[in-house]
């Protein structure tokens, strides 16, 4: 890849993105052979994590096993960061000993200046502004199942056709969302409530950037907006560190769940997606996560091979 680190959607050119596709699908494919395929042997990626995690963890340190390599964890809290240690001599040090690094945490401009003075590739595991490979991944489910792909080969053109609409909050992952959709041509529709949109400056960079790409990314506050969607997504109302505004948020977001009633002002054939964890009841009802246009296991379980191919293009 032309990048060093993985910060931000925003570091990846269009044939960036289009390797790491092609590379996922190669690596999801020898491990469904059964193919051994070990080409981070002898290699170290240290994994920061100031945020709880089940997929991130697992996958990050799961794909690292599996590449032939060896994924350290590291608790944020037990690092001598926590004790004062800048984040500037922790990257130096932790540069001299491992090929990679993982931060999953907070403020996103601690994984810039991190990036900043690390010699070794940072990879973006989710802040509070971007979760990256999370978008990779899900924007690779859906190639999976929306369009054909041969031999690794698929017309990234066919991708300009196709309607996503995010319900919810504006959060991290719609961040991401719009960055991709707009470098990639993809119509991305993002419904909130009143004071929940999106970060407003990665919202008229995407703006910017889809004037190029032909995409339409346009954001909306009126429900009935999901009409003609492709893929409905969406994600928790509460995230980590907002449980003080449970009850507020609850009330504000009332009329912005994914359930059958909305789905059916979509396309018969619309796909669903979640990043996970699921509130069942609040944002997603148990039905429609479970039902059969659901692709939400899937883009969960590609959360692994996405970020094996980036983990191997930015360490090889």
């Amino acid at each position: 890849m032309k990048t060093k680190h993985l910060i931000s959607i925003s570091d990846l050119e269009i044939s960036d993105i289009i390797d790491i596709f092609k590379t996922t699908y190669k690596i999801k494919k020898l491990q469904k052979q059964g193919k051994k395929y070990t080409p981070l042997s002898l290699k170290t990626l240290a994994m920061i994590f100031a945020k709880p995690s089940t997929r991130t963890r697992v996958s990050f340190e799961t794909g690292m096993f599996q590449l032939g390599g060896l994924a350290i964890f590291l608790r944020g809290k037990e690092l001598q960061m926590g004790r004062g240690e800048t984040i500037a001599d922790t990257a130096r040090i932790l540069s001299r000993y491992v090929h990679g690094i993982m931060i999953r945490t907070f403020d996103h401009k601690d994984v810039i200046e991190f990036a900043k003075y690390s010699t070794v590739p940072v990879i973006n595991g989710l802040t509070d502004l971007e979760h990256p490979c999370q978008i990779l991944g899900d924007v690779y489910t859906i190639i999976e199942k929306k369009l054909e792909i041969k031999n690794g080969k698929f017309r990234i053109e066919y991708l300009k056709n196709l309607k996503i609409v995010f319900v919810g909050d504006g959060n991290n992952i719609v961040n991401s969302l719009m960055l991709l959709c707009a470098k990639l041509g993809i119509n991305l529709t993002v419904i909130t409530p009143k004071g929940y949109e999106p970060d407003k400056n990665i919202y008229n960079n995407a703006s910017n950037i889809a004037k190029k790409t032909g995409a339409l990314i346009s954001l909306s506050n009126k429900i009935e907006d999901i009409k003609n969607a492709d893929i409905a997504y969406t994600d928790v109302w509460i995230s980590m560190g907002q449980e003080a505004e449970r009850e507020k948020r609850l009330n504000d977001f009332a009329g912005f769940q994914i359930n059958r009633d909305l789905l059916s002002k979509a396309k018969s054939d619309c796909m669903v997606m979640h990043c996970l964890p699921a509130h069942r009841g609040e944002e997603i009802t148990n039905d429609i996560i479970e039902g059969k246009n659901s692709i939400v296991f899937e883009q969960a379980e590609n959360r692994l091979h996405i970020q094996k191919a980036i983990m191997l293009l930015l360490m090889k």
